[in-house]
């Protein structure tokens, strides 16, 4: 199977998500004495843009397969 090398707006597209999905298994982690779990706007902010830079933004599929290529290659 061919490997893509992704541009630098993907890259950082995945690495913002990959960011986005660790605050968030953290925080879901982290007792908070009956208050729900809260994730920073700053990291879903930073993740939404990422994705829209990317021009991904309603192209889930596509963005699951950088996702999942990246994973690979650093794994």
């Amino acid at each position: 199977m061919p490997t893509a090398v992704l541009t630098d707006r993907e890259r950082t597209a995945v690495q913002a998500y990959l960011r986005l999905l660790h605050t968030v298994r953290a925080t879901l982690d982290t007792p908070v004495g009956g208050r729900p779990p809260l994730v920073p706007d700053g990291v879903l902010a930073d993740a939404e843009q990422a994705l829209a830079d990317a021009g991904l933004v309603g192209n889930e599929a596509e963005f699951f397969d950088l996702l999942k290529g990246s994973c690979r290659q650093s794994g």
